[in-house]
């Protein structure tokens, strides 16, 4: 791509076949009206004003009222004569259907039904996640095949092609539902799944953060009533949806890509411009102009629009867009992509409006940050981003910095001031920047990183310590689905190796994982500890919520406890490749009166008023009993 200054508008055939999903929606598009998005709303919002546009030939030539006493608040027309946007007061409005009415020279034109919808009773002060929960970290595409009927969509380009390592494999939202009894099974009480709104991309479209239309599920998954569906289904097992949600970019065939609303909902350069990634520019008091500016308005990739969100009509489309979900399908909290690429007061914007209409609601945000400090300053109160007057508003953010030790760690057999276990403390001992520890996402990996057991050569030992971790200390642990069985893949040979098929989720596959008869003894051993840890950790609220002391890590063995006023949990981590002996009477300020531990994996107890003998590689987690 060279310039993108005047990209296409209309091309009317691929919008005519892409409007045929409203028909769920019972609302019938007018003949001059092609979209209307949001499609329907909801009654009793905490902010009344609700931005509609209206899409159609020429529509802006047209002079708008609506029924029901409704006022309108403003009418934005924009340099492209296709588009209105009609802001209303529901205030006053319950659950009703509107008619537009629309005009040309005072003579009626014609007039569209629009409705306002009952919201479910305490939709507003839905809980979300927190770090009571475990999430469960899925690419849909890779899961599982639970309808072969969708595997290749009518109006999307990719079809399905399982030969190709990069292509469209089938995995679906009914696949997800018939195995939630096994993700259950894990002690996992939330699902993330990636990004599950149609992307229409020829090739690589799997992933599906290349989205063509942010109101409709991609039909290679399912159907906006299959989401809803999950969610239900869910609900009923007393687990929790988290949607996966994209405010930076578009893809390159979205709808309104083709046919921009105005100059200004996207991003632009005289030539295509790549993102210098260097965020560290927003908060750098040094940072030149230019580089800020490429930062920020540069492309993700040139598939990727990139989303202009200091533009009103666009950040209030993209609020109203999250709303919509999270009301339609009952979400429980959202995942956003790339968080810290969009324009800092835009997406500070767009995630303050969604808390203010959801308090209790959380929202965790992509920021890749490898430094404490800078990773602070995208949390909600952070004093860090005080300094600058900046308040993102952003619950949760991903500890990427604990990532990068546990990709590392634990093959550093020998523990120095800056290598193994002390990689660990170190990044504990910068708690203090952060304004709620316990809202940090941690993780051993994700679809973008590299896999754990990739990275150890499948040695178990090792996949034990790391997810010990992840299930003692602070914050949201997340777990990336086949890790519980073994799964690698080599991130060298490209992304789609670390995104391999979960065996079992296709008809025909030699080995289900899904069930324990499937599983190899490898795969069983993995899955076993992962599911003993997780499910003790479902009821330990010492761990949820408690305290934390650690000790210096000594001859690369780290030791640390959790606690509340009710229960205390030791753990001790031997990362060396030898047996180590340990002195507990240097713990004493935790240990106090207790006199044993049992380990909550092997049910061993063990003696702690004096020495603790731990193999080499291997954890302890013990609670602690007088």
């Amino acid at each position: 791509m060279n310039k993108i200054i005047s990209l296409p508008f209309i091309n009317r055939s691929f919008l005519k076949k892409t409007t045929l999903f409203l028909f769920f929606m019972s609302l019938t598009l007018n003949a001059q009206i092609d979209r209307i998005e949001p499609p329907f709303w909801y009654a009793g919002m905490k902010n009344p004003e609700l931005q509609i546009l209206f899409y159609g030939k020429d529509i802006a030539q047209y002079q708008v009222s609506v029924s029901n006493g409704i006022k309108i608040t403003n009418v934005k027309r924009t340099e492209n004569p296709n588009y209105i946007f009609v802001t209303i007061d529901t205030k006053k409005v319950s659950s009703t259907d509107l008619l537009f009415t629309f005009k040309n020279n005072n003579k009626e034109a014609f007039t569209q039904k629009y409705s306002l919808k009952k919201r479910r009773e305490n939709s507003a002060q839905r809980k979300s996640f927190d770090s009571s929960d475990m999430m469960y970290l899925l690419m849909p595409d890779r899961f599982a095949n639970g309808n072969r009927n969708n595997d290749s969509g009518e109006i999307t380009t990719e079809k399905y092609n399982r030969e190709l390592p990069g292509g469209r494999h089938g995995g679906d939202i009914e696949g997800i539902i018939k195995n939630l009894d096994y993700i259950s099974s894990l002690g996992a009480t939330t699902i993330w799944s990636t990004p599950l709104c149609e992307d229409n991309d020829a090739a690589f479209s799997y992933h599906t953060y290349g989205q063509s239309d942010v109101y409709k599920i991609d039909p290679r998954y399912g159907t906006n009533e299959d989401y809803v569906r999950l969610a239900s289904e869910m609900h009923k097992k007393d687990m929790k949806l988290v949607m996966d949600y994209v405010t930076n970019h578009w893809g390159i065939e979205h709808w309104m890509i083709k046919d921009l609303p105005t100059r200004e909902w996207i991003n632009q350069f005289e030539n295509y411009t790549q993102t210098n990634h260097k965020r560290t520019v927003v908060h750098d008091i040094n940072a030149s102009k230019i580089d800020t500016e490429t930062c920020l308005k540069g492309w993700f990739v040139p598939s990727m629009p990139d989303l202009n969100l200091s533009n009103p009509l666009a950040l209030k489309y993209l609020i109203q867009n999250a709303i919509w979900w999270i009301e339609y399908a009952n979400l429980d909290g959202l995942r956003v992509d790339t968080y810290n690429y969009s324009d800092p007061k835009g997406i500070a914007k767009w995630t303050k409006s969604i808390t203010d209409e959801y308090p209790r609601f959380n929202i965790v945000g992509e920021i890749t940050m490898r430094d404490q400090a800078q990773l602070s300053y995208w949390q909600k109160d952070s004093p860090i981003g005080k300094i600058q007057n900046f308040n993102s508003s952003l619950p949760t953010v991903m500890d990427f910095i604990l990532t990068d030790a546990l990709q590392s760690i634990f093959n550093e057999d020998e523990g120095t001031w800056e290598r193994g276990m002390m990689r660990v403390y170190d990044n504990f001992a910068n708690d203090f920047l952060y304004p709620n520890v316990n809202n940090l996402l941690i993780f051993a990996e994700n679809h973008d990183t590299k896999r754990i057991n990739q990275i150890y050569g499948n040695d178990i030992r090792k996949y034990k310590m790391a997810m010990a971790i992840l299930a003692t200390v602070r914050g949201i642990p997340q777990l990336y689905y086949g890790s519980e069985i073994g799964m690698a893949g080599d991130q060298n040979l490209g992304d789609a190796d670390i995104r391999k098929d979960f065996p079992g989720g296709w008809e025909g596959d030699e080995n289900n994982a899904f069930i324990k008869e499937g599983r190899t003894p490898g795969q069983n051993e993995y899955f076993d500890y992962t599911s003993k840890l997780f499910n003790w950790r479902k009821t330990k609220s010492a761990i949820h919520f408690g305290k934390m002391t650690h000790y210096i890590p000594e001859n690369n063995v780290y030791a640390y406890f959790r606690y509340n006023n009710s229960d205390t949990v030791m753990v001790l981590m031997n990362n060396s490749n030898e047996t180590r002996t340990i002195n507990t009477h240097r713990f004493k300020e935790n240990i106090k009166d207790f006199k044993t531990g049992k380990d909550v994996v092997s049910e061993l107890t063990f003696d702690i008023t004096n020495e603790i003998i731990i193999e080499p590689k291997s954890v302890l987690i013990l609670e602690l009993k007088k």
